[in-house]
């Protein structure tokens, strides 16, 4: 089953562009990464997706329904986590808690204990005496303590330090073993590359490709360091080109071959030959 399906969305904000023809397809169970730079359209998509703002066209269902038609309910089955999270001054952390749970008409008190415990977040502080990082866990709890069916996280660890973050993805995966799908826009490809199983990248508003995070990272590409030289070989299919003191780092995608060649003819210490990481697979995209 699809949780999450679009087609052709497309939102303008006057003659600016906010995304353009958008299909996505987000399986049950997946742990989804939307991958691009602040401005690329994901906070848009997820906007449309929650019914917060209307398409100009295409279409985009939530658990196979139009989220125009059936906001109500299935806002009732989602667990969303905005980019900024504000509260009301004068309330403390576990009234607000027990409001986002009132709204929901539900009694989510043990759970909001146990999230509480878990992300080291004292109920007892006022909002307005929040710093970041508390507000974001306050976001946390009150989008995870209804336990929904799907997690919507728009940029979650910002603010976070990093034992937290930790806490917090672990209590993501979780969610997910138990039947849950999580759907995490982020800027941080590491994050993606630990946890995500499928991503798709978006740049100016377009989707420049979605698939497994292990096939989004595989290309012809290697990244090789050689140390004992002061420059990179001068090859054609030699890019992303890193000089440090005592070694060249580069992306090679050609003729292994015509590197050894070219290599051979230097004076070479040592030599090694990785795949690249998702940044660099990440990056390759963009400069398309």
């Amino acid at each position: 089953m699809n949780v999450i399906q679009t087609a052709g969305l497309t939102k303008y904000y006057g003659r600016n562009r906010g995304i353009i023809d958008l299909d996505l397809t987000v399986e049950q169970g997946d742990f989804f990464g939307f991958i691009g730079p602040n401005g690329a359209g994901k906070s848009t998509t997820i906007r449309i997706l929650l019914g917060l703002i209307t398409a100009d066209g295409g279409r985009a269902e939530i658990f196979g329904e139009e989220i125009c038609g059936h906001r109500t309910e299935l806002l009732s089955r989602i667990g969303y986590l905005p980019s900024e999270t504000m509260f009301y001054s004068g309330m403390k952390v576990r009234e607000i808690l027990r409001l986002s749970a009132d709204l929901r008409r539900r009694n989510c008190a043990a759970e909001a204990k146990r999230l509480c415990e878990r992300l080291e977040l004292d109920p007892s502080r006022r909002a307005e005496q929040l710093s970041l990082g508390n507000r974001k866990k306050l976001g946390i709890v009150c989008a995870m303590q209804h336990r929904p069916e799907l997690y919507i996280m728009d940029e979650p660890t910002s603010g976070l330090d990093p034992l937290i973050q930790k806490e917090f993805f672990s209590l993501l995966e979780e969610r997910r073993e138990e039947g849950a799908t999580v759907f995490l826009s982020s800027h941080v490809l590491s994050e993606v590359q630990r946890y995500c199983s499928h991503a798709a990248v978006i740049r100016e508003g377009r989707i420049l490709v979605s698939d497994s995070v292990d096939r989004l990272g595989h290309t012809d590409a290697r990244r090789v360091t050689v140390k004992g030289i002061a420059r990179a070989p001068e090859l054609p299919d030699v890019r992303d080109v890193r000089i440090s003191e005592d070694s060249v780092s580069f992306l090679y995608a050609g003729e292994p071959g015509l590197l050894l060649k070219e290599l051979s003819a230097l004076p070479v210490k040592d030599i090694l030959i990785t795949e690249p990481d998702l940044e660099e697979v990440f990056l390759h995209y963009y400069n398309k």
